[in-house]
């Protein structure tokens, strides 16, 4: 068989409004703590979609590790979910120069912003910081009768239609991404995929445990706590190793199919931002990263650490950004 190994590196309201309207740009940067030695004060950082997704976990974890760590303190984290993304992308557009905002995001907001038209685009925010990349996996609920990987495909492949798959990411991000490139590598066209969207894993795992989808197709870490009580069974992950919070589960290349599929994420500030401030934002997150609260969170979350800055995530941004929309555009989705 041919190599499909996928070149691209896949690396969740009326609340919200009250939290972007209530530190604005203006925030008093003399209480700041930027340049002093002292914790860092004000910043925000959005979720585009719902909470217990990915997303909203990284963030989480990302403003816990600066808290403990004392490199910022107050940080905020709050969800304006829709459009797989572009309701928060379109927003941090709109905040232009608001230095204290930023946005959790990763291959699902680009994906999105091609499948949802959206006005703003990626290329228009401040890249920060790329964060980590995460493998996928293939998962079922408990009492589900596919109990490999070759059990569900064989059945898939029998009738692909009748076998839905849960996302929890819109038509152009990583969870629908997955099983596209799943059923072309194993010989199902992609456009008789019975793809079933939801706004992150918060909204997924209630479908996968109400057996409403045959199987997902997400982020491992969405599913470890679940996993771990028995309520989910992971067939397979997507990584070229096995991972270690998962040591008894197969690779999709193990198992006799040929796919390598792994997600990232990052975070981005709207555009316009001032220097002081995008050099602020950077240092927080590279102190986060250089802390051992953050490498203790890597390894607890079998996340991949994948840390770069400012015009070096600027570059991968762009690179995705361009591959995606080569690879939507032969779905016809783009």
């Amino acid at each position: 068989m041919a190599t499909r190994r996928n070149a691209l590196v896949m690396g969740v309201a009326a609340a919200a409004a009250i939290a972007l309207g209530g530190c604005g740009a203006t925030a008093d940067k003399s209480n700041d703590g930027a340049g002093d030695g002292k914790p860092v004060a004000g910043l925000r950082i959005m979720v585009p979609n719902t909470p217990g997704g990915g997303y909203d976990t990284t963030a989480r974890t990302a403003a816990k590790v600066m808290e403990d760590a004392k490199i910022a303190t107050g940080v905020q984290v709050f969800n304006l979910p829709g459009a797989g993304g572009t309701v928060g992308l379109q927003r941090t557009v709109n905040e232009k120069g608001n230095g204290k905002l930023a946005m959790q995001m990763g291959l699902g907001v680009v994906g999105a912003s091609y499948t949802s038209k959206s006005a703003a685009t990626l290329t228009q925010t401040t890249p920060l910081a790329k964060l980590i990349e995460e493998a996928g996996a293939i998962v079922v609920p408990k009492d589900s009768p596919y109990k490999t990987i070759g059990d569900l495909v064989a059945a898939w492949k029998a009738d692909p239609k009748k076998i839905a798959v849960g996302g929890g990411s819109s038509p152009g991000g990583p969870d629908h991404l997955l099983p596209m490139q799943l059923a072309k590598t194993v010989g199902i066209d992609p456009r008789q995929v019975n793809f079933v969207s939801y706004d992150g894993g918060g909204e997924l795992l209630p479908a996968l445990l109400g057996n409403k989808v045959a199987f997902g197709a997400s982020g491992f870490g969405e599913f470890l706590d679940q996993v771990e009580a028995g309520q989910i069974r992971v067939l397979a992950v997507t990584s070229e190793a096995p991972i270690d919070a998962l040591k008894d589960v197969p690779t999709l290349k193990a198992s006799g199919i040929d796919l390598v599929f792994t997600n990232w994420r990052g975070i981005v500030a709207p555009p316009g931002i001032s220097d002081a401030d995008k050099k602020v934002w950077i240092d927080v997150l590279t102190k986060m990263h250089d802390s051992a609260e953050w490498k203790a969170e890597l390894a607890k979350r079998g996340w991949t650490d994948a840390f770069v800055t400012g015009d070096a995530f600027g570059a991968f941004l762009t690179e995705q950004d361009k591959t995606v929309a080569e690879l939507l555009k032969q779905l016809g989705l783009a």
